[in-house]
This record gives structure tokens, sequence and C-alpha cells, in this order.
């Protein structure tokens, strides 16, 4: 193992605007000494993408930043996964492949300076997926700790086909009309432990994903804990999907806090798309300024084929392999106040049911001068302003002591096909 000071390689920047010759010598001097730490001290860094290996530390300490170029075309491209898909995307600001015990830690700043590749995605006119900020597919032991993640070209931390991944006391802050600039997603993974993090974000700020049904993998991602985690603005606080078909599974979400997020807890899928999930539990968690709490979506519209007719068809259709699956979700001890458009949407299929959610000790109060909003990306649903749950296609939707303040006309919109039961109602 060795330790190396990133300034030691100061000879091979380019006037010191532009380090990634640096970054590449110092990481495959580490790598031929079986690992160790590379320290990089205060200052700023520009670069382009830094690979990292097996049994290495990237430590950032106080007043450093990793700043990436945004020379698009200067930069390497690889085959890699976005969104389910294999595709040829620009190499990862920060990226691992295959790699075991690696650390990102310290109480510096990884700048994507993203700008650049937002403008291109606006104009239509990149030609490959852009890069993530920190991307690491098939490791092992991998930690992301401390550090403050900013301006992403894209998603910020995406973990793919990896086992036992620490992402603790990060932040991570990107514009809030920035594209795609999700937090953290985990996808295909396996055993995740996400602590203590503020994220603020363009879009999800933590989205679990498990590919699409064109993807040449299924792999399920499963065993995911969220905890102590505040989410601020972006489309969802956390959020399932609308990759899916490898399924998700055991994931437990308490102590957040939710501050203007579009939407609270989020699950979105469609026909075709397969795979289920299942055993979800959210609790002890506070909502404020959030457009709707709960959306449990299957006809989510969005993306490649998304407006396709039999996304919304109202009709049932054919049971297969495709046809998803949302179950066995508990609830409980949520507070929320200041909702604007609903409470909440579960809207299953009429040839699946979403079954079994329990929602327990929940209290939302919703805004008193809102506008009206579409809650979920769905076909058939009307805006709506300080309205209660919306129930479709649903069986074994339990509200127990749940009090809903503030609302505007029916508590619970249930249709015929569905079925609820309210207890302990105050």
């Amino acid at each position: 193992m060795s330790f190396k000071n990133i300034q030691e390689y100061a000879h091979l920047s380019v006037n010191g605007e532009n380090w990634s010759e640096a970054f590449a010598e110092a990481v495959a001097d580490m790598e031929a000494a079986g690992g160790g730490t590379l320290f990089v001290p205060p200052g700023t860094y520009p670069t382009r993408s830094i690979e990292l290996k097996s049994n290495m530390t990237l430590y950032l300490d106080a007043g450093s930043e990793l700043f990436f170029l945004d020379d698009i075309e200067n930069y390497e491209r690889l085959t890699g996964n976005f969104e389910g898909i294999t595709r040829t995307m620009y190499k990862p600001c920060i990226y691992m492949s295959h790699a075991e015990n690696v650390t990102v830690k310290g109480e510096g700043v990884i700048n994507g300076n993203g700008r650049a590749w937002w403008e291109r995605i606006w104009a239509k006119d990149l030609e490959d997926a852009r890069p993530c900020l920190i991307y690491f597919e098939h490791c092992e032991r991998v930690r992301i700790e401390g550090v403050k993640l900013t301006m992403s070209p894209a998603w910020t931390v995406h973990p793919l086909f990896s086992n036992n991944v620490v992402i603790h006391g990060i932040t991570i802050q990107n514009p809030s009309d920035s594209p795609n600039t999700d937090g953290i997603n985990p996808d295909s993974c396996t055993n995740v432990r996400i602590s203590d993090c503020l994220i603020d974000v363009g879009d999800d700020c933590i989205a679990i994903k498990s590919g699409v049904e064109d993807s040449e993998v299924f792999r399920p991602c499963e065993n995911i804990t969220i905890v102590n985690c505040n989410m601020i603005h972006g489309h969802g606080g956390v959020v399932i999907g609308s990759e899916m078909s490898g399924g998700v599974r055991n994931v437990t979400v308490s102590n957040c806090v939710f501050q203007d997020t579009d939407r609270g807890i989020r699950l979105k899928t469609r026909r075709r798309r397969g795979g289920y999930m299942e055993k979800l539990t959210f609790s002890n968690i506070i909502m404020d300024r959030v457009m709707c709490p709960f959306v449990f979506n299957m006809y989510y519209f969005c993306g490649k084929l998304g407006k396709e007719p039999w996304v919304s068809d109202p009709a049932p259709a054919p049971v297969d392999g495709g046809t998803p699956s949302i179950r066995d979700l508990n609830i409980n001890n949520i507070t929320v106040v200041n909702a604007t458009s609903c409470a909440g949407v579960i809207a299953g299929l009429p040839e699946r049911h979403i079954q079994n959610i329990t929602f327990s000790n929940v209290n939302i109060t919703m805004c008193k001068d809102a506008k009206p909003q579409v809650a979920a990306m769905m076909a058939r649903l009307d805006p709506m302003c300080a309205g209660g749950f919306v129930i479709r296609n649903a069986t074994g939707i339990v509200f127990q002591n749940v009090s809903l303040h503030q609302v505007v006309g029916e508590a619970y919109l249930c249709d015929d096909d569905s079925e609820f039961t309210v207890t302990a109602q105050e």
C-alpha cells in the first residue's frame, strides 16, 4: 500500500489547468503498489475522468476541489449503462469497474461543471450519454463519505451491479433546472446503506432502479436502507422506478425530511416493464411543501414508448411476464404539511391491482392557498387542489389512524374495483 499526494505529480499538470495526466499517473503508481491513498490537498484541480482501482482511497482535504473540464469532445467514451440500457457514454468523472475496497472521502468538493453538458442536451446536440459524476459498476465494498458533490452532468452517484455500498454524510447540490441530475441512484445493487445525506437536485433525490424490459441483464435491487437524510426540491424524495424490471425488494426508509419535492414517496412503472416492488417500509418522515406525498403509479407515461396507447388503456390487458406488480408496503409515522395537489395517488392496473398497503399514524395537512396541479404523470388524472387520496385498481389498502386536514372534497376517491378500509380515524 502507498500514500501519494497529488502535488507530487504537479509537473504532469498543464500549467495547473489540466491535472488529468497527473491523476492517471498517481493511480497507476498506487495500483502497482497494491493500492493506497491518494491525498488531494487544498486547491482547485481541473481534470477529466479519474478511474480508481481496487484497494484505493481518494481523500479530498477541506478546501480542495476536483473541477471537471467541460471540453466534451476530449472525453474518452466507453460502453456503460444508463436508464437501464447499455449504450456508449462519455466516461464518468469518477469511475470504477470490477473493483473492490474503494473509498472516496473527505471534506472537499467534486464539481462536475455540468452546464456545458446540460446546454448540449437542451440543444439536442450530444452524441452519447452524459457522464455521471460518480459511477461504478460490478464493484464490491465501495464507500463514499463526507464530500460535497455539485453540478453533475447527469445522475450524481450511480452504483450499478454492485454489492455492499455505503454512502454517508455527503452533500449533493445541483440546480433545480438541471436535467436528470438525480442524487443517488442504486441500480441492480445489493446491500446499500445511505445515511445522513443532504440532497438538493434537479430530478429525483434518491431513485432505486433495476433495469427496463430491454435490459440485457435482469438483477434485482434489494436490501436498501435510507436513514437520516434531507431531500430538497427534486421531482421526488425517495423514488422507485420507473426502471424496475429486475425487481426491487426489502427497502427501508426512515427518519428523513422532504422539503419542496414535487412528490414525496414515489413508485412508478407501467405495462411491459415487468418486475416487482415489494416489502417496502417508510417510517418517521416529515414532508413540507410537497405537491403530493404519496404517488404509486402503474401508468407512468414518460420516456421511450410512454405515450403508446397500451400504457394508458383503462381496459384489462393479458397478464404475462411484462405485467409489473406493487405489493406489501408499510407506511407509518408520517407528518405532511402544506401539501398542494392531493394526499396521494394509488393507481394500479385493472389486470393487476396494487396490493396490501398499510398507512398508519399518518397526518396530512393540505395547503390553504394551493393551486391545481397534476399529482402523477399518468393519463386520465385531472389537476387537483388540496384533494384527498385517489384510489384506482387497488386491493387491501388500510388507513389506520390517518388524519386529513383542509382537504377539499372527498377524503377518499375510490373506484368500484378497489377495496380499502379506514380505522381509528381522528
